[in-house]
């Protein structure tokens, strides 16, 4: 039977519609359409009749507004449900708590499915098959223009929209990212199209763009959308492009190709050593592997070391490479495949040997044996063969003298193993494959060390179709994604499942997705019964595990514990009870083992298939208890850190203090100023993200609304204000199951302050109303008048000067008679610009000075900028435009200085401002260009208000 239709479909993303059993119906006029996008966005929610009111008419309401919102939602109800009266109990639109919300199926609204499909494809992490997913997801949009599109004029620019339009875009990045990651740019290049053209300005947008175009082969394409934002950006907003835009420029093309010139005959090499006479050059390369795709970049790097051999300036040194990577990753692949294509160019002969460097329940080669089995291939008498391996060594190294032999050392354990089997003279080629990095043989021997990383996803699919054949791998092309994106596209795992596809050709390419799908986050299913252990991953990871010491080992364990996407050696002592110093060492044995991978220096990542081995060590060696330990102690070297760092970016004038760690050993990680902490917030903060969902998990509240104060001033001027919301809504909960009034009135300030940041007033007030109550109560004036100056802000931003001056009026007494002369400085400030605000710029200017005083006998760089720009906001009060110009400009300084990116964009609005009025209409557009641009990610209402200055003044280009 066919599929009955939904009775109601909307449509919000890019425009406003309604469907009504299946027939498109009008909504009505635009203040009907934005009144219905409201409440489908707020997706059941109630949505309250102030914030309609200015969704509809923002400054400048009428003043029969309620009314018309009555008659709007009368219209709906009939739109809606027809048949139903209009006073009737129940139905879809209800009125409560204040306001009204609209109950209707996820699948009818495509605002709701859109986030529905987004939450599905991030389930899948970073793999292929997500791409298809977000694709759906995005395909969504309806129209071209801005979000809300048909609703009233001030809709456009309302909170709830312009989110929309940014929640949009920050997926369109997200799945183009990863779709370029996996080889499937083509999938999103239409999406990305729409989006540049949108968003003519964002960089970012447009690099991603530009590497689409790249990679599905328009690289003259874009070139063009290079040059063409790079113009827009120097036209509009006097800057050259970003580093994120430049990396993304193709290069360009035109230069004509080098000449094949064949390179000259090498020298005549010496006459060979008259020992003996092999009856044929020794070739004991084994047999290069039927299906070898890829590995070009890597293949062009080892091709280049030929050049060295018989290129027309030959080394007088043989040459050395050794290919270092992980288990399974393709090294042994790489270098017989390599010496099968180059084998011709060594007439004297290939030796080749398995050192069983990592081989199981078998001891490595002895070099001796290595160095025997080479003198016999070249043809020397057992009787002639010296007895000490030195003597052996030597006699090899003079067979090799003169002669062109290729020598590959398969799965060396060490330097030492390795080194009697190298030639001492010109022509010869040696290249060694090792799980460890032998950088011994670097520095000692001018080794070249090459590491292989994983093989693309587009290396991965080919790699599957020349295995299991290309029509089998084209026809199911989902599962394949996801069968490259469940192996973490590490050859050795692809090898074992494309050996089960062909075993079982009848078996779908989905059942065996399904399969690994089962047995994620193990390596279950990478096993099949009586499956050789040289191809069950397992059993090869452990063979470099088992080599490591125990400590090593333990560790290696533990950090499988870590939430982190990279880790640290700080991260790693507290996770192991280790000191730093120890801890770097044993970082150091897991990188040259190749279990992990240095990914920057002092940064430290798995791949997802070693990070399930990990896990699965863990679980089987680790009781629950030493699990929970571990985790703690991260969990208390992150909360400590993270309050130093608070204290040295931006200390409040309230300060907590954190519980004690669990284990004496744990320590904070030293920051030397304020930089410094910045520096670190920002580096770290997907692990502290990461730590605060593995503290509400394992309920250690405590550390829940403690880290979520330690993260306040970094979230709030840096901008990240909605997961500044999130913490602090699981932070509220959190201080209230553990009974604690200090925690408590901390938990509701900080959510009161994040809902500031994001202009919900209304439950801003509430909650810091709730804080002052609690510390009243308890007695707490520190906290009290912490909580006030937040009110202040509130206050100020609603423009209730009066009511803001008010509520600061006992806090200034209360620092005074604890001393606390920072937390003076902060009031002052904050009453010189509520007194600008309503005339009084005698004594603003009088507050300000003083203010500035106290900042500048702290060394209080960052809140001395905020007294600096309440200074250029009195003297435009005053009219004394130059010198507004000049304490803003001071202002702007500071906030640089700090990073504070919140504040930066801020101040260049106002610096705009009195740059026009100081008659510099010029320098006022390009800076409120700037501060467009800067505000936008994180304040679009304000980015919005600042282009209808830019907009009214002319200065604006059109939107493309």
């Amino acid at each position: 039977m066919p599929e009955e239709p939904v009775p109601l479909r909307f449509r919000v993303l890019g425009e406003v519609r309604v469907w009504r059993d299946g027939v498109e119906v009008d909504p009505g006029p635009p203040g009907r359409r934005t009144l219905l996008a409201l409440l489908l966005a707020r997706a059941g929610s109630p949505v309250q009749l102030p914030d309609i009111v200015d969704a509809l008419w923002a400054d400048r309401p009428p003043g029969h507004a309620v009314n018309m919102v009555h008659r709007h939602v009368g219209e709906l109800r009939r739109l809606l449900e027809p048949g139903l009266p209009l006073r009737a109990e129940g139905g879809l639109l209800l009125r409560g708590g204040g306001g009204y919300r609209l109950t209707v199926p996820t699948e009818s609204v495509d605002l709701l499915v859109f986030r529905q499909l987004v939450g599905q494809a991030r389930d899948l992490g970073g793999s292929a098959g997500a791409v298809d997913i977000f694709v759906e997801a995005l395909s969504l949009r309806g129209g071209d223009g801005a979000g809300a599109a048909g609703a009233s004029a001030p809709a456009v620019t309302h909170p709830l929209f312009v989110e929309l339009e940014r929640e949009y875009d920050s997926v369109v990045r997200e799945a183009a990212t990863l779709a370029l990651d996996c080889g499937l740019a083509d999938r999103v290049l239409t999406v990305l199209a729409s989006s540049a053209a949108r968003c003519p300005l964002d960089e970012g947008i447009q690099a991603l763009f530009m590497r689409a175009l790249s990679a599905t082969g328009r690289p003259d394409r874009a070139l063009a959308v290079f040059r063409a934002t790079a113009a827009r950006l120097a036209d509009e907003l006097g800057v050259d492009p970003g580093p994120e835009l430049t990396a993304a420029r193709p290069p360009v093309t035109d230069r004509p190709a080098p000449s094949a010139v064949s390179p000259p005959a090498p020298p005549a090499p010496p006459t060979p050593l008259p020992l003996t006479t092999p009856p044929v050059p020794p070739a004991q390369l084994p047999s290069a592997l039927p299906a070898f795709v890829g590995r070009h970049v890597e293949l062009e790097r080892l091709r280049v070391l030929l050049e060295d051999v018989d290129g027309p300036r030959p080394s007088s040194a043989p040459v050395i490479c050794t290919i270092g990577g992980t288990a399974g990753v393709g090294k042994t692949a790489l270098a017989v495949h390599l010496a099968h294509e180059v084998a011709d160019r060594f007439p004297d002969g290939q030796l080749y040997v398995d050192l069983r460097g990592f081989a199981a329940g078998v001891s490595p080669t002895p070099p001796q044996n290595a160095v025997r089995g080479f003198l016999d291939a070249l043809g020397v008498p057992a009787a002639r063969v010296p007895e000490s391996l030195d003597a052996q060594a030597a006699l090899y190294r003079s067979l090799l003298a003169g002669r062109r032999m290729l020598v590959v050392l398969d799965n060396a354990r060490d330097a030492a193993q390795v080194r009697p089997l190298l030639p001492g003279a010109a022509g010869c080629l040696v290249l060694v494959t090792s799980r460890n990095r032998l950088g011994g043989l670097a520095s000692a021997d001018g080794a070249r060390p090459l590491t292989l990383d994983l093989v693309t996803s587009d290396d991965a699919r080919n790699a599957l179709a020349a295995r299991i054949g290309a029509d089998r791998v084209a026809a199911e092309p989902e599962a394949v994604a996801e069968i490259v994106a469940l192996t973490a596209r590490l050859p050795l795992a692809l090898a074992v499942v494309a050996a089960r596809a062909v075993v079982h050709p009848s078996f779908p390419l989905s059942a065996l997705a399904d399969q690994l799908r089962g047995s994620h986050r193990s390596l279950d299913g990478f096993r099949d019964a009586g499956a050789d252990t040289a191809t069950d991953v397992r059993a090869v990871f452990s063979w470099s595990y088992d080599a490591l010491g125990a400590e090593a080992a333990r560790l290696f364990r533990l950090l499988a514990l870590h939430p982190g996407p990279d880790l640290t050696v700080h991260t790693a002592a507290a996770l192991a009870d280790l000191a730093v110093g120890r801890a770097r060492s044993l970082l150091a044995e897991l990188a040259d083992a190749h279990l992990l991978t240095e990914r920057a220096p002092g940064r430290y990542v798995f791949h997802d298939l070693l990070h399930a081995y990990a896990t699965e060590l863990v679980h089987a060696d680790e009781s629950a208890e030493q699990q929970r330990g571990a985790v703690r102690r991260l969990l208390d070297h992150c909360l400590h850190t993270a309050h130093a760092a608070a204290l040295l970016y931006d200390p409040p004038t309230a300060v907590i203090t954190p519980a004690e760690a669990s284990q004496e050993s744990v320590r904070a990680q030293a920051l030397a100023d304020e930089t410094a902490a910045c520096a670190w917030f920002r580096t770290e903060r997907p692990l502290l993200l990461g730590v605060f969902k593995q503290a509400l998990e394992h309920g250690l509240d405590g550390h829940v609304w403690q880290l979520a104060w330690c993260l306040e001033r970094f979230h709030e001027r840096l901008g990240h204000w909605h997961e500044y919301l999130d913490l602090q809504r699981a932070a509220l909960p959190a201080a209230r199951r553990l009974d604690d009034p200090v925690a408590l009135g901390h938990a509701h300030r900080g959510l009161g302050r994040a809902c500031v940041m994001l202009r919900h007033y209304a439950e801003a007030e509430e909650q810091l109303r709730c804080a002052q109550g609690v510390f009243e109560e308890v007695g707490d004036g520190h906290g009290l008048a912490q909580v006030q100056l937040s009110l202040w802000l509130l206050l100020t931003r609603q423009e209730r000067f009066k009511e803001g001056l008010d509520e600061l009026a006992p806090t200034l007494g209360i620092y005074r008679a604890s001393g606390h002369r920072r937390g003076q400085a902060y009031v002052l400030v904050a009453t010189a610009w509520g007194e600008a605000c309503l005339g009084d710029c005698r004594n603003a200017l009088v507050h300000a000075h003083q203010a500035l005083a106290l900042f500048q006998e702290l060394g209080a760089r960052l809140p001395e900028g905020y007294t600096w720009d309440t200074l250029g906001h009195v003297h435009t009060q005053l009219g004394e435009h130059r010198r507004s110009v000049t304490c803003h400009q001071r202002a702007l300084a500071l906030f640089r200085e700090a990073g504070d990116l919140f504040n930066v964009a801020c101040v260049l609005d106002r610096l705009g401002d009195a740059h026009l009025a100081a008659g510099d209409r010029a320098a006022a557009l390009s800076t409120w260009r700037a501060a467009r641009e800067a505000m936008r990610d994180f304040d679009p209402v304000w980015a919005a208000e600042v282009r209808r200055k830019i907009d009214a003044r002319g200065g604006e280009v059109p939107r493309s």
